[in-house]
């Protein structure tokens, strides 16, 4: 007969047992007696760590508030005004979609706006944050991978899904009327304006063997409410059509709240009289009105506005600072009156 040798169990001490066995070892991590700091929070703490704070809220809130302050926003809701009224009336009827209508929005700038400035198109109203239209997509498609989805000629739509089928389509061509001299169209940089991430990790076109773009999409369909194919949406620059162009990878990164604003050009500064901004002046913005919003309630409007290190005119964050510091101040306050008054001497706490 062999003897098996006594394998001890886990967490119990070899060749012990009894009460004792599962004890752990007497050293100091597992007997907890680490040498430890106990702060102990009295009066002369914790009153001056909430001055402290109120203080440090106070001056970022007053800081990112005259830098929030210092950017230029020009906002102009175009859905109704000047000539767009004509345009509003005809897309009331879906059967004019397919139908051009053009209108002409006129507007000042009083004071110029230097540095970078960007022009941006906005919508209200517009919930892209719906979980059923955030999923109407196909990400393995967009980075050049046909799918097998279907319309109703048997051909696979591209790019597919809710997302891309309701993309923005107006068009925006500003002029620059000066006190003296013709007017000047304002140059805009429409590429290189979606995030680098994108443009080259998330969105590729599909591999084509050296053929052209068009042979890449032949046997695709262009989604229902397109006027023209992916592979044509900027007839200037070749290389920005697919799914690589920008105004489509910038509409297919949903907002989260349903007014937004979403980047359509930069001004490009290269040329007179653009190269500290634009100009103190009369302008014109010729659009092309193509999407409706009569069917959702919403309004539209662009935006054109300059840049700070903090990004644009967004309040919350410098409010949030000093409602903080506010609340925070007034519980300092609070806890003073109460320390003096009760606990300043620790005789009057049990009374």
């Amino acid at each position: 007969m062999v003897d098996v040798p006594e394998v001890p169990l886990m967490g119990k001490v070899k060749g012990k047992s009894g009460p004792l066995a599962r004890r752990p070892d007497n050293s100091a991590f597992k007997q907890q007696r680490l040498p430890a700091w106990s702060p102990m929070l009295t009066a002369n703490t914790v009153l001056p760590f909430f001055y402290l704070m109120s203080l440090i809220c106070m001056l970022l809130g007053v800081w990112l508030l005259l830098t929030v302050q210092s950017t230029q926003e020009i906002k102009l809701d175009y859905t109704e005004a000047g000539t767009c009224d004509i345009c509003f009336e005809k897309r009331k009827n879906s059967s004019n979609a397919a139908q051009p209508c053009s209108c002409t929005l006129v507007f000042p700038i009083k004071k110029a706006l230097k540095g970078d400035v960007f022009f941006y198109y906005g919508l209200q109203n517009f919930h892209q944050n719906l979980r059923r239209y955030m999923d109407s997509r196909d990400d393995g498609q967009m980075v050049g991978r046909k799918k097998n989805l279907k319309d109703q000629n048997g051909l696979p739509i591209a790019p597919c899904g809710a997302v891309a089928n309701s993309i923005f389509n107006d068009s925006f061509i500003l002029t620059y009327h000066g006190s003296s001299g013709p007017s000047v169209l304002v140059p805009l940089l429409r590429k290189g304006i979606a995030w680098y991430t994108d443009k080259n990790v998330k969105y590729r076109n599909p591999n084509n063997d050296n053929m052209t773009l068009v042979q890449a999409f032949e046997g695709t369909a262009q989604p229902l409410y397109w006027q023209k194919p992916v592979y044509e949406l900027d007839p200037l620059d070749p290389t920005n059509n697919g799914f690589i162009n920008d105004d489509l990878i910038i509409w297919m990164r949903e907002a989260a709240f349903p007014n937004f604003k979403k980047l359509y050009g930069v001004l490009y500064r290269a040329n007179q009289p653009f190269t500290k901004g634009l100009p103190a002046g009369n302008y014109t913005i010729n659009i092309s009105y193509n999407f409706p919003v009569q069917y959702f309630q919403g309004r539209k409007e662009v935006v054109l506005t300059t840049l700070t290190w903090f990004g644009g005119q967004n309040h919350f964050l410098p409010v949030a600072y000093l409602v903080t510091s506010c609340l925070t101040l007034l519980m300092a306050v609070i806890l003073t009156v109460a320390w003096w008054k009760f606990g300043k001497n620790g005789k009057r706490m049990e009374e």
